[in-house]
């Protein structure tokens, strides 16, 4: 080994190491060392409570608590289908693997053994009664923004509902992701406690940045699926579906206003947009019970981050006709070819349709397969699914004609092969 004084390297064997560049990398392996530490290291456990009595909560305090429950969206993830409320067992495909909502019922099987101040840690730091990281699809990152009396509510509501004796389902993730600990890891790269004693005046804004979570689904992530901070609210990925942009980027080709979005968010359905579908849909449903001063209050909130309007009435082109102009005369047109108001049977010209507009085929090409239909004994609007009746070839020739006759001149999707494989395999 000789010291190389102009490079100021050293060479070893013949290779040339620059002591700078060692030195970083040393530091580098010190910091990841001690953030593994750090996120192995046991949370302190906080001891177990007998269940409050449903009597000991305040009436109205409980009914505050189950407007929250429903602006967050609470019984969407932790309610299996067909199973009981809160109860927990939805499973949530990621990118990393399946995670099962938890129950959350007051049975020692849920959180019937935390006391409020581990239901504030959970929903403030991320950890549970035990000290253990909680996933981030817990949406914790927004619920640490929520004010005490907004938690206070929303444990009380939790803790009168029916208690259900039902163990959590095992997560099942792909490694090293199965590797809990190293979630505290990932909070000390991303995660910003932002814990608040009341609440603010922008109502709209308190409750999109924090119990709504909107950016959940909205904003696009990483791929350790931590939030890119720098875009907030510029579209993103939920169960297989595109949530579109509610910023400047929205792809909607009629601008919203913030009554149209009033009317959407309260129904799911407004005259010059597309019916509520995949994820969102049971999140208008959930809407349809909070006061309408809070719907109002999102709607205003998102209205002022949208484009404004008006814009000219985006049309069709001709129709260019060959095997994707047959398709959709026979499974599409008869009814979208009529349009529709809120009160019509028919539905939305396809013109008007995000789902032709955004940036994959995946809305589109799920909402073709799977319909559209309300919960078992719910009222709604309904379309039937095309899964069974056209093949795979016929599908993506419907795809690609949907978009260059109704997208609004925009380039074809590259992304079709690769989401209708998800989309039939229900990833």
């Amino acid at each position: 080994m000789r010291i190389m004084s102009s490079e100021r390297s050293f060479r070893f064997s013949g290779i040339f190491i620059n002591p700078a560049r060692l030195q970083n990398v040393a530091r580098f392996w010190i910091v990841l060392a001690a953030l593994v530490v750090a996120a192995c290291a046991a949370q302190q456990a906080l001891a177990p409570v007998e269940p409050p009595a449903a009597a000991s909560f305040d009436r109205a305090l409980v009914a505050k608590g189950a407007e929250l429950a429903a602006l967050g969206n609470c019984a969407t993830c932790h309610t299996a289908p067909g199973g009981k409320p809160y109860a927990g067992g939805r499973a949530l495909k990621t990118p990393f693997g399946t995670l099962y909502g938890t129950n959350i019922t007051p049975d020692e099987t849920g959180i019937g053994g935390w006391s409020e101040a581990a239901f504030r840690r959970a929903m403030r730091e991320g950890l549970d009664r035990e000290g253990r990281h909680l996933y981030p699809a817990f949406p914790y990152e927004y619920y640490t923004k929520l004010a005490d009396d907004d938690i206070r509510a929303l444990y009380a509501y939790l803790m009168t509902r029916e208690p259900v004796r039902a163990q959590n389902r095992p997560h099942a993730l792909r490694f090293p992701f199965n590797l809990r600990g190293l979630l505290g890891t990932w909070k000390a790269l991303y995660f910003r406690p932002d814990a608040r004693k009341s609440a603010p005046a922008n109502r709209g804004a308190y409750l999109a940045e924090g119990l709504a979570h909107c950016g959940a689904c909205h904003t696009p992530r990483s791929a350790l699926g931590a939030e890119l901070k720098d875009r907030p609210f510029a579209g993103g990925e939920a169960e297989g579906w595109h949530a579109p942009a509610l910023n400047e980027s929205n792809p909607a080709p009629v601008p919203w206003s913030a009554a149209q979005l009033f009317t959407y968010l309260r129904t799911g359905i407004e005259a010059q947009h597309a019916i509520a579908a995949g994820p969102m849909e049971p999140v208008v449903r959930n809407l349809a019970r909070v006061s309408e001063d809070d719907v109002r209050a999102l709607a205003d909130y998102f209205a002022a981050l949208l484009p404004p309007g008006p814009r000219p009435r985006p049309e069709a082109k001709p129709d260019s006709g060959g095997p994707g102009a047959a398709i959709y005369a026979g499974a599409c047109g008869v009814c979208h070819d009529r349009g529709r108001d809120v009160t019509s049977g028919s539905g939305l010209q396809l013109a008007l349709a995000s789902a032709v507009t955004v940036p994959t085929s995946r809305n589109l090409l799920r909402i073709t397969l799977e319909g559209i239909a309300p919960p078992p004994g719910e009222p709604g609007r309904s379309m039937p699914g095309f899964a069974q009746a056209l093949t795979d070839a016929q599908v993506k020739t419907l795809m690609h004609y949907s978009r260059s006759r109704f997208g609004g001149g925009l380039p074809p999707w590259n992304d079709v092969d690769e989401a209708l494989r998800e989309a039939r395999e229900g990833k």
